[in-house]
């Protein structure tokens, strides 16, 4: 079977549906990936099954999204369609995930198919996971795993007990990260500050846990938290914080 094409926006200006270095990979009869756009992806997998069809490995193009395609966008794309079964590798944002019940089911959902984040997720059990493609690990003790993370993770703690939470916090405090988030109310968060105090933690240190995680505004259903968790992961906008029932 021959190599597929891949497509990549390799230069874009104006406004356009997806950014530089976006890629997809065309087959005879199959895509994997987006360009986005709608006709202009339509149009490029037509002409990556015509290379396919006429045995070409390589060409690029510039298109103007307006009078290129009809297209509303106004911007134009460079596109390169090369012959090759490979994706450029980007480094990708590692997400640590603790707690698989339903919060942490509903934000792994959203969260597993962007392709900027790395997700390991963890529990205590592994009857507690679904069926998932995302890296699972089992620990008893989840808070002695957290040594284990990159000094750039993202963590989210949201398990079953609130001492474990406390643990993880701790954990997540006493370490490089990249960012933290906790669910719970105000309250539980003002408790878990003093104890985090009287385990060392400066409070400097202590205020760059996030709690509660998402927005407020969305409600309490593990589906609203987390669209509100990706919202903030993914714009790096967030809402004043509002107590939440944990």
């Amino acid at each position: 079977m021959s190599l597929p094409i891949r497509i990549t926006i390799s230069k874009t200006a104006g406004s356009t549906p997806r950014d530089a270095g976006t890629q997809m990979l065309v087959w005879p009869d199959r895509i994997a990936g987006t360009i986005g756009g709608g006709a202009l992806e339509w149009d490029a997998i037509a002409q990556a099954q015509a290379m396919l069809r006429d045995g070409l490995s390589t060409q690029s193009r510039t298109i103007a999204l307006g009078p290129g395609l009809g297209q509303c966008c106004g911007g134009s794309v460079t596109l390169v369609w090369e012959q090759t079964d490979m994706l450029d590798a980007t480094p990708k944002r590692p997400l640590w995930i603790y707690g698989a019940g339903h919060v942490g089911r509903a934000i792994v959902h959203v969260m597993a198919p962007l392709p900027d984040f790395e997700i390991t997720w963890v529990d205590t059990s592994a009857d507690r996971f679904p069926n998932t493609d995302v890296s699972v690990l089992v620990a008893k003790d989840p808070a002695a795993v957290v040594k284990h993370a990159p000094a750039n993770a993202e963590h989210l703690i949201l398990t079953y007990s609130h001492e474990m939470d406390l643990q993880l916090c701790h954990a997540v405090l006493s370490q490089p990260f990249a960012s933290a988030g906790l669910i719970g109310s105000a309250t539980k968060w003002a408790r878990f500050k003093n104890r985090l105090a009287q385990l060392g933690h400066n409070p400097a240190q202590i205020s760059r846990i996030a709690c509660p995680i998402g927005d407020p505004s969305l409600g309490k259903h593990p589906a609203a938290l987390a669209l509100g968790v990706a919202n903030v992961m993914i714009t790096g906008s967030s809402r004043q914080p509002k107590d939440r029932t944990a």
